[in-house]
């Protein structure tokens, strides 16, 4: 960054008076923090990277206190980069502050070939650290080894399913399908039973594989019992609230079977607890509208079923959907695979987790492998008037939710758009990044705030922003004039 960028961006820190997601503060008045393999390492690891000011001392309500040697810290910091697997490659600016110096390490994000990055003296178990907040927190040995399963190659639905009870396989169902493969592949017709289902990844030496028995088996949970759906229906807004006679759970459905029937099955689950309500227009006609589109709702669920982690370390972790009084929310273990990031869902050229479902399911229920399904949820979503469907992937979860109606809950009081637009003018009155706005208005979501309530107010000019040539620039802060 520039000098005057970075003088901006300490401004800013000092006046918000807290670390962010992106910037780490750390003193080094009277010498370089020893121990910045931590961060160095989460910031490597975050997508986006990361920024180390020092200069600033927090326990001192975030006084500017330069550096004693801004050509000494970088070099013992480099020092400390040099640890790290892969080596960090530091990008400093210093700049006078008040008189005073202070000094930037931008760390940029590794790629995800080399990750996890982590400090060798540790060791790759003990020495990975990942972002939350502004907290630089361990790595559980499960965001490790999704690393390990993308830079290997590593398919997990393809190991094979221990003989006995439970590996038992529906031969109808797995007849329908050579049929049907047969027909649409015509290569296959020459190929024996076995051999086709090998080559489709169904059975690998002789055995069904976990592919297969979730996609053919007579009761896949009876090895796997975590590979299934848990439903339930929350009498208000956060998990925790009671309905008038006391329960915690208006509807509550633990759904299991094959993939085809954890869809179905998921999907009367749905038909039985959406509300429907009924408009009469000026003429008298009635017509049903739906509180979602259950189109939207199907291809949720599809994709939770077949973009979910079904390694080792989630078997006994389900699917779950999640019915509030003002959204549903499908969550899956295993957030987003390989390259793929928030920005890029529905896009073509996606890492897909599990191929060999993903195909097999093109051709036993007609699904499309087209990356259609996040582009026909939003079309969905926007057709029937509703705010935009919300995606986060976060420490192994992937969750998406869909927002019912257009307002949103503080605490357990319903507040309407006009009224949080206002509050949030008020609470600008000084310059607030996103995290900032997020944690005033309680909601977990920063890309939902930032369409649903932030970018409105940007196009009316009612909101600006500080840094307006860089709209994504993850040190951007807005205010209200």
């Amino acid at each position: 960054m520039l000098a005057e960028e970075l003088k901006q961006l300490v401004h800013d820190c000092v006046n918000l008076k807290c670390e962010l997601n992106t910037v780490e503060m750390k003193k080094a008045a009277g010498g370089t923090p020893t121990r910045l393999y931590d961060t160095l390492s989460s910031f490597s690891n975050q997508i986006g990277g990361g920024t180390i000011l020092f200069g600033i001392d927090q326990e001192n309500n975030y006084e500017i206190c330069g550096v004693y040697d801004p050509h000494d810290l970088q070099t013992k910091v480099t020092e400390q980069a040099n640890q790290m697997e892969p080596v960090v490659r530091p990008l400093f600016t210093v700049a006078q502050i008040d008189g005073k110096t202070v000094v930037s390490a931008e760390i940029s994000e590794c790629d995800i070939y080399d990750k996890p990055c982590y400090y060798r003296g540790a060791g790759k178990m003990r020495g990975s650290y990942v972002r939350v907040g502004d907290a630089d927190l361990p790595m559980t040995e499960y965001e490790i080894y999704n690393y390990e399963v993308y830079r290997r190659k590593i398919q997990d639905e393809l190991r094979p399913v221990p003989d006995g009870i439970g590996a038992e396989m529906n031969k109808a169902q797995l007849n329908l399908f050579l049929s049907k493969i047969r027909t649409e592949k015509p290569n296959f017709a020459n190929l024996s039973d076995e051999d086709a289902l090998t080559l489709c990844g169904i059975y690998k030496e002789g055995k069904p594989t976990l592919a297969g028995l979730m996609l053919f088996g007579l009761y896949p949970q009876s090895n796997f019992p975590g590979f299934d759906i848990t439903a339930v229906v929350v009498p208000g807004y956060h998990i925790g609230n009671i309905s008038d006679d006391g329960a915690r759970f208006i509807d509550n459905k633990r759904i299991g079977g094959t993939i085809p029937e954890l869809l179905e099955g998921a999907m009367s689950f749905v038909h039985r607890n959406i509300k429907i309500k009924t408009i009469i227009d000026d003429k008298g006609k009635r017509a049903d509208k739906q509180e979602y589109p259950l189109k939207a709702i199907r291809e949720i669920i599809l994709n939770a079923l077949i973009h979910r982690d079904y390694s080792r370390h989630t078997d006994s972790s389900p699917i779950r959907i999640i019915f509030y009084t003002d959204r549903i929310e499908v969550e899956n273990p295993g957030g987003l695979y390989g390259r793929s990031t928030l920005d890029s869902l529905g896009k073509s050229g996606a890492d897909t987790r599990n191929p060999v479902i993903a195909m097999a399911l093109e051709v036993l229920i007609d699904t499309e492998n087209r990356f259609s399904g996040i582009p026909t949820i939003r079309y969905e979503m926007d057709n029937a008037g509703l705010p935009e469907p919300v995606f986060e992937s976060s420490r192994g979860v992937f969750r998406a939710t869909l927002y019912n109606e257009n307002n949103v809950v503080l605490g357990d009081t319903r507040t309407s758009d006009v009224d949080l637009s206002e509050k949030l003018l008020r609470f600008c009155a000084n310059p607030k990044s996103r995290e900032e706005l997020s944690r005033e208005l309680d909601l977990s979501s920063i890309s939902y705030m930032m369409s649903r309530y932030i970018n409105p107010l940007l196009e009316t000019g009612r909101l600006k922003m500080t840094i307006p040539d860089k709209p994504k620039s993850r040190n951007q802060m807005y205010y209200s004039e």
